[in-house]
């Protein structure tokens, strides 16, 4: 029997999925509200093509566990990883307001605006490249600016975590036997 991919409307667990906000190759995301604590959050659903592919679902439980690490306010925070039988997804801070790409498609940033956004990148990526992570597909769809002017960091999905020289984690890859190949987006 065929498994049913969630969509729209549908409750997955405790999330009722409001709209899908977002897609790329590892999952689409929706904009969810937790029904037990009545805020939103952002639901990625692992995408039905890699559902029964054991190296995409590692790497996509590895997004996971790599945002967990996180906690900074220029980085989407990670809420849940729920064990369900059907799919794997990922419960994280819902970001409201536009993407970098969405905010350039308007017209050119001031200068004030550039300094200000520029800093809170590198704060947030400071943060995660002292806890051994490298985000490897950073672009402006990747980058998330609140109401408030508030940059978030987004899509940790091809990251990858580094050993750091006090710390006892290894480096993971996904496949230790293949040639390294290209992460990210090729323009950026």
């Amino acid at each position: 029997m065929a498994t049913i991919f969630p969509t729209a409307g549908q409750v997955l667990g405790h999330f009722h999925l409001v709209e899908q906000i977002g897609a790329g190759g590892m999952g689409i995301v929706f904009r969810a509200r937790d029904l037990r604590l009545q805020h939103d959050v952002a639901v990625k659903v692992l995408n039905p093509k890699t559902l029964h592919d054991p190296s995409g679902r590692k790497r996509f439980r590895g997004e996971a566990l790599i945002l967990s690490r996180l906690n900074h306010p220029n980085v989407e925070l990670v809420y849940a990883f729920p064990d369900d039988q059907s799919f794997d997804y990922i419960v994280m801070e819902f970001v409201p307001g536009a993407s970098l790409d969405e905010r350039l498609e308007r017209g050119a940033l001031s200068e004030r605006e550039v300094i200000d956004l520029g800093v809170q990148l590198a704060r947030g990526l400071a943060a995660a490249h002292a806890r051994g992570i490298v985000h490897r597909d950073l672009k402006p769809g990747n980058l998330r600016v609140t109401p408030d002017n508030v940059l978030k960091i987004l899509d940790f999905g091809l990251s990858q975590l580094f050993a750091l020289p006090d710390d006892e984690t290894v480096t993971e890859t996904i496949d230790e036997t293949s040639q390294p190949v290209f992460a990210g987006t090729l323009p950026y």
